[in-house]
């Protein structure tokens, strides 16, 4: 078996898509195999965030470091990734959440993370079609959202640019530990390494990866321009994103730049089907409603489910696994994908090329200690 190139990815979304973009822009020959299309996956699933998160050091690190990846390829971004740096809002509900809200405001300046502290006037006013009585809320003014599909092609387009190639509707078996993979063909694809990038579908392939399957619902408007100007997240969605067992909804609305509004979330463990669960849908819609009172006037195009890849410690996997020196893990990121795939990528990249990473990536490594899951 003939090493056919230096790595092979699998997986071209858009953390399969960032990790060709940088190992290919370090010089490595690069060969990216998706069993689909591109960004049809878990990307697919994805809200589009491009958001800091602080629910760890190791979070916040990654997420910020990420963002301002973002922010830096933005100029270059094409139209149809449809960049669009509104910011989030991170609502409260009642006083006690607006002690959260001091709380983060006070980690943003810590990290020189561009937020401020909206009272209740300055929220009605900020965003009239949240009911009123809200207490404030938090704005990051550096968060923006993106749509994932197109930004995955951008990425695997910049990196057939740097001479990388992308096999579409090649199925991989397994990953091999002596570096590259086994098709279900039956076919062997050499190479010095593999990075599986493979989401959820990544522990399927002969390599050990803590990773668990959690499906989420997504519905998407007709055009409304203007009727939401930020990403809106309510701080009840911490709690509903730490719940690692029970099925969970939480209040998170995106303004698209068609004018479009995105609907989420909701989070169901051992729910394998990609069919839409009319009682979990009804219970994020209901949640929604109760931020958004008007929402329900608004006519829903489409409502569709996916899978995300979720671990025990709600960190991903990046760097080499436990089985093999030649086999990488570029997953596990769960609701963070789409924010930490820039990240994500150019950590793999310097692991492999030797350069010295912007963070810490111990913390993310597939060899550190495994949690269980815990409500």
């Amino acid at each position: 078996m003939n090493n056919q190139c230096d790595i092979i990815i699998v997986g071209a979304g858009i953390v399969g898509g960032a990790c060709a973009a940088a190992l290919a822009a370090g010089g490595a020959k690069v060969l990216v195999l998706d069993r689909a299309c591109i960004g049809s996956g878990t990307t697919a699933a994805g809200m589009g965030h491009v958001v800091v998160m602080d629910d760890s050091p190791a979070q916040l690190a990654l997420t910020h470091y990420s963002c301002e990846l973002w922010r830096k390829l933005a100029p270059e971004l094409p139209a149809q990734t449809e960049y669009d740096p509104c910011g989030t809002l991170w609502v409260a509900a009642d006083e006690e959440e607006m002690a959260e809200v001091l709380r983060k405001k006070k980690i943003c300046d810590e990290y020189r993370v561009a937020a401020e502290v909206w009272n209740a006037a300055q929220l009605a006013k900020g965003e009239p079609n949240l009911r009123p009585g809200l207490a404030g809320a938090l704005r990051v003014t550096g968060d923006g959202v993106i749509y994932p599909p197109t930004a995955a092609a951008f990425l695997l387009e910049r990196a057939k640019k740097d001479r990388a190639e992308v096999r579409l509707a090649t199925a991989v078996k397994r990953v091999l530990p002596e570096g590259g993979v086994e098709l279900e063909s039956g076919q062997r694809l050499g190479a010095r390494l593999t990075v599986n990038a493979a989401g959820p579908w990544a522990g399927g392939l002969g390599v050990t990866a803590v990773v668990k399957k959690r499906k989420g619902h997504l519905v998407i408007t007709d055009r409304y321009p203007g009727y939401v100007r930020h990403q809106l997240v309510e701080l009840g969605y911490l709690k509903s994103a730490h719940s690692t067992t029970a099925d969970s909804v939480a209040f998170n609305m995106q303004p698209r730049k068609t004018g479009q509004m995105l609907i989420g979330s909701s989070r169901q463990y051992d729910a394998e089907g990609t069919d839409v669960d009319t009682a979990i849908l009804a219970r994020m819609l209901r949640r929604a409603a109760e931020y958004m009172p008007t929402v329900g006037k608004l006519q829903a195009i489409r409502v569709w489910t996916g899978h995300r890849p979720a671990t025990p410690d709600k960190l991903p996997l990046i760097g080499p696994s436990i089985e093999s020196p030649n086999i990488y893990l570029a997953t596990g990121h769960e609701g963070l994908g789409i924010t930490t795939s820039l990240g994500t990528g150019q950590l793999i990249a310097d692991l492999i090329l030797g350069k010295a990473p912007a963070i810490d990536p111990a913390p993310y490594s597939p060899a550190r200690p495994a949690k269980e899951h815990h409500a």
